[in-house]
């Protein structure tokens, strides 16, 4: 992620003053008593500061064998440190060779993996330097590195979650924005062309009369309805009783039967439903007629929803949806089986020619 990017130039820079630090009490203690093998090891981590400083700024190569070589490095060389130093090991304000160098995996570590890898990776190199100080009884210091080690880890690997947590929030927040003004774009074009079209005929099968006044009524109906769709804000939180939503469809050629208790279920879950059941009766009426009645039943138990859509009419012949389908006419594939499809549920269609089709919608409560 783009958020981890100055974590890691941290880092680097740390490694770098670490060195520098390290270098430094070299030279200050002329070497120790193997100065040939003390700047060895110095040559080792410097080496290793340029290669992690580069493996560590491409985002391929921050995988497990890079953590797990840039531990084991640092272990290598915290541990040569009682072979450099000789005798002067454990004098008053000694620290090992690598001094301060020593955290940079434990923070490559908390950055990676957040505050528990951060603390795993600080218990192995408290282990090592654990080692070094019993040797030569410096408990003391032994519990201040080890707890500014488990800080580091921890805390590092706290705020490095935290900063993650926070950019995938921005990123949401920035897909919803484009989604929102996609849904004001097309709300723009629709209002300015399929609305108008449907009002003109609602307003001309109502002055014709006859069979274009039924359809002028549909017309106004789905206008209606295209225009809450659009003028509806993002999907509602929260919980709604989906026979609320339900018994809206009922009419004198729709009967809506419901539990007595309310069927509460996320709202969103909820008006997807809803929508999916309104599909199948615009169905029912494009193609069973206008006299044709339809039977809504709603059930609930063992832990599911099931909801079905029944007609009296003629049915649906042998390969008509999959014709359908093929024509580009998607009313049952995408807005009844895709919404609940979606919604982790699943949709089955029984229809016998002259006895009509019913739809079953069964969802996870």
């Amino acid at each position: 992620m783009a958020i981890e990017g100055p974590f890691w130039r941290a880092i680097a820079v740390f490694r770098i003053a670490s060195l520098v630090y390290a270098a430094a009490l070299m030279a200050q203690y002329r070497g120790y008593e193997h100065p040939a093998l003390g700047w060895l090891v110095i040559g080792v981590m410097a080496l290793w500061t340029a290669g992690a400083t580069f493996a560590y700024s491409a985002e391929s190569l921050r995988r497990w064998p890079l953590l797990a070589i840039d531990l084991l490095v640092t272990m290598a060389c915290l541990l040569a440190s009682p072979y450099v130093e000789g005798a002067s090991q454990g004098a008053q304000g000694t620290m090992p060779v690598p001094a301060t160098w020593v955290a940079g995996p434990v923070l490559a570590w908390a950055v990676h993996g957040g505050r528990r890898l951060g603390a795993v990776a600080a218990a192995v190199v408290a282990t090592g330097d654990l080692w070094l100080r019993v040797r030569t009884h410096e408990a003391p210091i032994l519990i201040n590195g080890a707890v500014l080690l488990f800080l580091s880890g921890v805390v590092v690997g706290h705020v490095a979650r935290l900063a993650r947590q926070a950019e995938e929030r921005m990123q949401r927040a920035i897909e919803m924005e484009a989604a929102q003004r996609e849904r004001d774009r097309l709300a723009r074009d629709i209002h300015d062309s399929v609305l108008q079209v449907l009002a003109l005929v609602q307003r001309r099968g109502r002055q014709i009369g006859g069979e274009a006044a039924e359809l002028g009524r549909l017309a106004g109906e789905q206008e209606a309805a295209l225009r809450d769709l659009i003028t509806a804000g993002p999907p509602a939180s929260g919980a709604t009783d989906l026979r609320s939503l339900l018994l809206r469809y009922g009419s004198p050629e729709v009967t809506v039967s419901t539990p007595a208790a309310p069927l509460v279920l996320p709202a969103a879950v909820a008006q997807e439903t809803a929508a999916a059941v309104g599909a199948a009766l615009d169905n029912v009426r494009a193609h069973c007629g206008p006299g044709a009645r339809a039977w809504v039943l709603v059930e609930s138990g063992d832990g599911t929803v099931t909801v079905s859509i029944r007609d009296d009419g003629p049915g649906i012949p042998d390969g008509r949806l999959d014709e359908a389908l093929a024509d580009g006419r998607m009313g049952v594939s995408r807005s009844i089986r895709g919404r609940v499809a979606e919604l982790g549920g699943e949709v089955s269609i029984v229809s016998v020619p002259g006895q009509g089709t019913e739809v079953e919608i069964t969802l996870p409560a």
